[in-house]
């Protein structure tokens, strides 16, 4: 019961969170670039957390980076899981050639080094929202072929999978109706991982210039034009940079509270 409460407890604060992040700015009380005031103005009435080099406030920019780097995450643990799901649905409940062919394309992507393979695509398609979302996906897809593969293996020798198997229904209808509703609760315990290593990976390709450029505001890309300044102007960077640490522990905490109470009823 207790932990059941804390999941609970860990869940709102995410919800919370995803909140401000999508309502902020409609709270702000300036624009994202909009000139405020004098640079590195301190905390005071008017500036919660000051301005930064450029005189824009900070809370504002705050309140709306965080609707871009979260979204951008977002995006790419789905498309993982779009592509990673479907091979490993395939590979687990095919087997045989199918299974060995997927699998082992699967280990050629998952040698590729994060980074090396951003820049690489940023290279051929330009730096960018895109370039990053392409990229973590598809960095994201091995491991999420793999979870799922193992959970329909476990899945697919089940009787009423090999009942629906006898009755003559469809791949397809058996996919969709007899292992995916049993595997949900592995893909969600995984996903609030996945989504965590996704955040943490755009996060730092935004910082050093990959995808989000500024003047957009996005944590990251706070923390990466204020950084010069943090002895003038700590806000600058204390701010975004505490957002970015308590939504990923926050959302990895959730995570893995999840997946001690499915190991508990399980």
């Amino acid at each position: 019961m207790t932990r059941s409460r804390g999941l609970r407890l860990l869940l709102a604060l995410v919800v919370i969170e995803l909140l401000i992040a999508i309502l902020g700015p409609f709270v702000a009380p300036h624009g994202p670039n909009s000139y405020t005031g004098a640079s590195f103005l301190g905390s005071t009435t008017g500036h919660l957390f000051g301005t930064d080099a450029d005189g824009r406030d900070v809370l504002s920019r705050v309140l709306w980076g965080g609707r871009s780097i979260i979204g951008l995450a977002t995006a790419a643990t789905v498309l993982a899981y779009v592509i990673g799901g479907s091979i490993g649905l395939l590979a687990g409940y095919r087997g045989g050639f199918l299974d060995g062919a997927l699998m082992r394309a699967m280990d050629v992507l998952l040698a590729f080094p994060t980074l090396l393979f951003v820049l690489l695509l940023a290279a051929g398609i330009g730096a960018g929202a895109t370039t990053i979302v392409i990229g973590v996906a598809a960095l994201n897809v091995p491991g999420v072929a793999r979870i799922v593969r193992a959970a329909t293996l476990d899945i697919s020798v089940r009787g009423y999978v090999e009942a629906a198997v006898a009755r003559g229904e469809r791949t397809s209808a058996i996919l969709r109706r007899e292992i995916l509703p049993n595997i949900a609760t592995v893909v969600a315990a995984d996903g609030g991982v996945r989504f965590t290593g996704s955040f943490l990976a755009i996060a730092g390709l935004n910082f050093l210039g990959i995808g989000i450029q500024p003047p957009a505001a996005d944590w990251a890309t706070m923390v990466a034009e204020n950084r010069s300044y943090i002895s003038l102007q700590p806000w600058a960077v204390a701010a975004p940079a505490l957002c970015i640490a308590i939504f990923t522990i926050t959302v990895n905490l959730g995570a893995d509270a999840l997946v001690r109470v499915r190991d508990q009823s399980a």
